[in-house]
């Protein structure tokens, strides 16, 4: 697969929300696209994906 531009191997398919945990991602605060397509949250925890898909992760950051 291809996360953020960097090329990963995907073990096996598994849901976003999973794959988020695993990664150390907070799915309150971060954007999924998946194959150009953006995930809406609600989707995370029965979208999956797989070794062949491309993911873009924003994480979202507070500041001022």
């Amino acid at each position: 697969m291809k996360l953020n531009g960097k090329h990963r191997t995907l073990e096996k398919k598994t849901t976003i929300t999973n794959f988020l945990k695993k990664e150390g991602y907070n799915e309150e605060r971060v954007a999924v696209e998946k194959n150009g397509i953006i995930i809406p949250k609600a989707k995370f925890k029965t979208e999956y994906i797989t070794d062949d898909d491309i993911l873009e992760i924003v994480q979202f950051v507070g500041g001022g």
